[in-house]
C-alpha cells in the first residue's frame, strides 16, 4: 500500500537520510552499482516484460525502483544532455513513456534531477536513491529557506518552511530538488524526504489522467535541505530548456504507442477512411520525430547555448502532432479500444494533462516574440534568417 502521509502524518519517524556532500560532474559514476549488470537487458524487453498495476501509486515506485536499479537511468541509456548523445536519451524516454506516461513522469523527473545535479555540481545522489523536481510556483503555495540556523562552516546547510504544490510521485520519491526562495531570491535545494518534518497530503488531487503519480501538496516544517548552485541558477542554466525537450520526447513517446495501436488495426482490417488517418498520423509522427532530431542535434552542437527558440518550437511541434494522433486515432477506431483496451484508454486519459506541461497559445507568443528577436541577433543559430533549407 501507498503510505500517502496526508494532512498531519509525518514522513519517518526515523532520522533523516543524509545527501552526501561529495561534489561529482558525473553522476553516472556514483550510482553504479552491483545491479547495473542487469542493464544489458534492453530497456524495451524490460518494459514489455514488466506488469504492473498502472493506477497505483505505489506500483508505479515500485517500476521506478526497478528501472533505476537496473541501471536505465544512466549510461549508456540515458547520457546527459548536451553531452553528444542527447537524442540517446530522449529515446529511452520515448520507450518509457510508450510503455505508460505516469511512470515516465517520475522517470524523467529522477532524470532531469541528476542532471540538474550534475550541472550545477550539486551532492552525488546516494546509491539507489530516487529523485524529484518540483519547481512549480504558484502564488499561494511557496518555500522559504533559512539558513540562519546553519554553522558557520556549513553554508550550503538550508532549512524549509512552507507548502510545495504539484509534487509528482511525493510518495514513492527518496528525495527532491525544490525551488524555494531564500532572501527574496529562487534557489534549488536538495531534500530527504524521509525526515519527520515532512507532511504528505494527495487530497486535492483529483485527477483521472495521469491518476497514479499521485502529485500531492508537501509541507516542510523546518526540514533540513542542501542548497544546489546560485540564485537563480535552475531556470538560468542551458540545461532548463535541454530538459523541457526531454518532456515533449514523453509526449512523442505516447503519441507513438497510440499510432502503434491504429496501425495494428489497419493491419487487420483497411479501408480508406482508417488508411486516410493512418497516413495523417504517420505525417504528423514523422514531423514531430524530424523536429526532435534536429534540437538534439543542436544541444549536442551547442551544448551552453541558450536553446529556448529550439525546444519551444519542437515542444510545439510535438504537442500539434500528439494532438492530432489522438484525433485521428479515435476517429479512426471508435469507442471500442476506449472500453476495451486499458491500455490505449489510459494512453488518451493521459497524454491530454501531460500536454499541459505546454502552455499553448502563450508559448506560441513566446516563440513568435523569440523568432522576431533573431531577426536582430548576429548570433543566432539561423543567422536571422529562419526557415531556410
Amino acid at each position: 500500500m501507498l503510505d500517502t502521509r496526508d494532512h498531519t502524518a509525518g514522513v519517518s519517524a526515523r532520522q533523516p537520510e543524509k545527501i552526501s556532500r561529495t561534489r561529482t560532474r558525473d553522476p553516472h559514476a556514483v550510482l553504479a552499482g552491483e545491479d547495473a549488470a542487469r542493464s544489458a537487458e534492453p530497456l524495451d524487453n524490460f518494459l514489455h516484460d514488466r506488469h504492473f498495476d498502472a493506477s497505483d501509486p505505489a506500483a508505479l515506485g515500485d517500476v521506478l525502483r526497478a528501472l533505476i536499479r537496473r541501471g536505465y537511468d544512466r549510461l549508456p541509456f540515458a547520457p546527459l544532455p548536451g553531452h553528444g548523445q542527447t537524442l540517446v536519451r530522449w529515446r529511452t524516454l520515448a520507450a518509457v513513456a510508450a510503455c505508460d506516461l505516469g511512470l515516465v513522469k517520475l522517470f524523467e523527473g529522477h532524470t532531469d534531477a541528476l542532471a540538474i545535479l550534475a550541472e550545477l555540481h550539486g551532492p552525488a545522489p546516494l546509491l539507489g536513491s530516487r529523485w524529484g523536481v518540483w519547481a512549480a510556483e504558484p502564488p499561494d503555495a511557496r518555500v522559504k529557506a533559512s539558513n540562519r540556523e546553519a554553522r558557520t562552516d556549513d553554508a550550503g546547510q538550508l532549512y524549509l518552511s512552507g507548502t510545495k504544490a504539484w509534487c509528482s510521485g511525493a510518495g514513492v520519491v527518496s528525495h527532491a530538488l525544490v525551488t524555494v526562495w531564500l532572501d527574496d531570491e529562487p534557489v534549488l535545494a536538495a531534500v530527504a524526504m524521509d525526515h519527520d518534518s515532512i507532511s504528505i497530503d494527495t487530497s486535492k488531487w483529483q485527477a483521472i489522467g495521469m491518476q497514479a503519480t499521485a502529485s500531492a501538496d508537501v509541507t516542510f516544517d523546518q526540514t533540513p535541505a542542501t542548497r544546489v548552485g546560485a540564485a537563480h541558477a535552475y531556470v538560468r542554466r542551458p540545461g532548463f530548456w535541454h530538459g523541457g525537450a526531454g518532456i515533449a520526447a514523453c509526449w512523442y513517446g505516447a503519441a507513438t504507442q497510440i499510432g502503434r495501436t491504429l496501425r495494428e488495426a489497419s493491419t487487420q482490417r483497411a479501408d480508406a477512411h482508417r488508411l486516410a488517418h493512418l497516413g495523417a498520423v504517420d505525417v504528423a509522427l514523422a514531423g514531430a520525430a524530424a523536429a526532435l532530431r534536429e534540437t538534439a542535434a543542436h544541444i549536442d552542437a551547442n551544448p551552453q547555448a541558450d536553446s529556448q527558440r529550439e525546444v519551444m518550437r519542437a515542444r510545439l511541434v510535438v504537442e500539434e502532432a500528439a494532438t492530432a494522433v489522438m484525433c485521428h486515432a479515435t476517429r479512426t477506431l471508435g469507442a471500442g479500444p476506449l472500453c476495451r483496451d486499458a491500455r490505449f484508454a489510459r494512453a488518451l486519459a493521459d497524454l491530454p494533462v501531460f500536454l499541459r506541461q505546454s502552455h499553448a497559445e502563450r508559448d506560441l507568443v513566446a516563440l513568435g516574440e523569440l523568432t522576431v528577436k533573431a531577426k536582430f541577433d548576429a548570433n543566432a543559430a539561423d543567422g536571422g534568417a529562419p526557415w531556410t533549407l
